[in-house]
């Protein structure tokens, strides 16, 4: 069983990306896998935006980073980019802080437009960082995430299909490099 650790990089308490990774969250689970959320928007901004690596919640944040042996990144895509939150964070990582994981980058935005921002934007920074393997990302149309009055959340039935399958091949990339690294130890 491997540790996921599932990031939102929105700055909304009412996150259709929180939302959706959530939802993936459960499909990572019945898999096998621990699951360990993380809201960005609910670490301290004056320590985020001060670069204050001392702080308890940063530190914290990037202990998590550590045990993990995936990560999911999710963000809405603003101006064509990640979110600045979620780069707020990532700044504060160490310069390898992905060494050695494997990594799925999700994006959410408004417009087929912005659905470069995983690989023009996002994947590069990842890569830097030391993904040792970054599956191909997904990105989802906020009109294809629906979410009802309690809060749960319905994707659309083909781009439910096609997060099913991109969730599922990190997860098969998550057990083989977790195996390697079993029988290598």
């Amino acid at each position: 069983m491997a540790t996921v650790l599932s990031v939102s990089g929105s700055p909304s308490a009412t996150s259709r990306t929180a939302r959706l990774l959530r939802h993936l969250d459960a499909r990572l689970r019945a898999q096998g896998h621990e699951v360990v959320p993380l809201d960005v928007r609910t670490l301290p901004a004056d320590a985020l935006l001060g670069a204050d690596f001392r702080h308890p919640a940063i530190v914290e944040a990037i202990a998590l980073f550590d045990r993990a042996d995936g990560v999911v990144i999710g963000t809405p895509v603003y101006k064509a980019a990640y979110s600045g939150l979620l780069k707020s964070l990532l700044d504060l990582l160490p310069q390898y802080g992905l060494g050695g994981k494997t990594v799925l980058p999700l994006a959410t935005g408004g417009t087929t437009a912005h659905v470069l921002a995983i690989d023009y934007a996002l994947r590069p920074v990842l890569s830097s960082m030391g993904a040792a393997h970054i599956v191909q990302g997904w990105f989802t149309l906020d009109k294809d995430l629906a979410v009802a009055d309690d809060g749960s959340l319905t994707v659309a039935p083909g781009p439910a299909e096609a997060l099913a399958r991109v969730v599922d091949r990190f997860s098969e990339a998550l057990d083989s490099r977790t195996a390697l690294l079993a029988a290598a130890g």
